[in-house]
């Protein structure tokens, strides 16, 4: 309908009831009840009647929902209390986001075994999309925090030098982009402290599921981190600090393979190498790279113009193998980078450092549903989809919920864009068991 009246001419009211501006989101939350998430949640602790107005299950799912939906911090929640669609997700009533607080603070002084169970609960999660054989990718990031949390300390600080800080130590899964296991550490800890520990919890909640290879960087290492892997049969490869020492052996190695020949050189070679605080030798591989120059007289390559890096590995693989394999960790990068920017796990929820532990587990369980969802529901092209893309192309949509001829209806807006792909995930999520 054409009209030429002003948009300063149109009257606005506030009558429109039964509304939502995430009606897209009902994919989602039909998701979460096919795989009855919240019977699963209904048994974890947290020292409340389940006849309460606000059970541990109502509230863990109001989080997970709400780190979906793009809410950063826990005061951004107060924009989906009234939500019609949520709250009858919920049963009925959402909470208020002080008590969002109160209850982490709680749980985290009150409940120690729940981060345990949140572990556990992540497994059941993801057990299904697991491969037969786990690339395990371990790493570690910085969440700068803005105030006096507790456990936060100075510590290398790339991005904000100097300031108070948490370092999680996080582990992935390299072919499904699942998050394995998360700890949450003070921010003066070393990439490796207690790595070991963390990497035993994690096989105990796989269980059965076997490790077949893992990758760090070298910020990881040690006769006792090496020892661990060999001891269990796990290939592993790992980034090697390159030392003056290790500099020197490698400068007497002659007869180097080259394995491209193009714009860029790369040459390789293995070692047999004992760092000082190793107790045995170890397979090194050392892969080199220079940019060649041509000119009249053809194509040469000055020595100092070599870029080296080292690798330590228990597999026996050519060197230009393993440097291919230890590049797809990179992608870990870009794990890191979603849960970040996508689940706000660097936004610090409370001052305790427990209820920060909490809220770390369930934005990355919340990643994991996502991850879950798009392998479940979607079409192959929107599997690769950032959350932050899919909730602009997927989840808002404003929509009314009305009752009709004993019916509840969700309309969405008719000139939703992307209204054909929502109804064949929604098809699919119907479908599923």
């Amino acid at each position: 309908m054409k009209s030429n009246t002003s948009i300063s001419k149109i009257k606005s009211e506030f009558s429109l009831q039964n509304a939502t501006s995430f009606g897209g989101v009902k994919i989602f939350l039909a998701y979460l009840e096919k795989i009855k998430l919240a019977q699963a949640m209904s048994s974890l602790s947290g020292g409340k009647a389940h006849n309460s107005i606000f059970p541990i299950h109502r509230i863990l799912l109001y989080l997970v929902v709400g780190w979906m939906l793009g809410c950063e911090r826990i005061f951004h929640f107060r924009k989906l209390q009234h939500d019609a669609l949520l709250n009858r997700f919920l049963g009925g009533r959402c909470p208020h986001y002080s008590l969002l607080y109160k209850e982490l603070g709680r749980l985290g002084r009150s409940c120690p075994q729940l981060a345990t169970e949140l572990r556990a609960l992540n497994q059941e999660i993801i057990r299904p999309c697991l491969p037969v054989n786990i690339i395990l990718d371990l790493d570690s990031t910085v969440e700068t925090v803005y105030g006096h949390q507790a456990g936060a300390a100075k510590g290398a600080n790339p991005h904000k030098p100097g300031r108070k800080s948490y370092h999680p130590l996080l582990a992935f899964e390299g072919q499904t982009r699942l998050n394995l296991n998360a700890v949450l550490r003070p921010g003066n800890t070393h990439s490796s402290t207690n790595a070991a520990d963390f990497l035993q919890q994690t096989f105990e909640l796989l269980g059965e599921r076997k490790v077949k290879y893992a990758r760090f960087d070298k910020g990881f290492g040690g006769e006792d981190f090496y020892s661990m892997w060999e001891s269990k049969g796990i290939g592993y490869v790992g980034k090697l600090k390159w030392t003056e020492r290790l500099s020197k052996e490698v400068q007497a190695c002659r007869y180097w393979t080259r394995y491209v020949d193009g714009e860029w050189i790369i040459e390789g070679i293995t070692l047999i190498y004992k760092a000082t605080s190793w107790k045995k030798a170890r397979r090194v591989a050392v892969i080199r790279k220079a940019q060649a120059f041509e000119n009249d007289q053809g194509r040469f390559v000055f020595d100092t113009d070599w870029q080296y890096e080292a690798i330590v590995t228990n597999l026996e693989w050519e060197p230009i193998d393993l440097w291919r394999f230890y590049n797809q960790r990179c992608c870990m990068e870009n794990y890191i980078k979603e849960v970040k920017n996508g689940f706000s796990i660097d936004r610090i929820a409370t001052s305790d450092f427990k209820a920060n532990e909490l809220d770390l587990l369930i934005k990355l369980l919340a990643y994991n549903l996502f991850e879950r969802f798009k392998r479940d529901c979607c079409e192959p092209v929107h599997r690769g989809y950032s959350i932050a893309r899919f909730r602009l192309e997927f989840f808002h949509c404003a929509a009314t919920i009305i009752h009709h001829s004993r019916a509840v209806v969700l309309k969405l807006a008719k000139n939703f864009a992307n209204r054909y792909a929502w109804k064949r995930i929604e098809a699919r999520v119907t479908l599923l068991e």
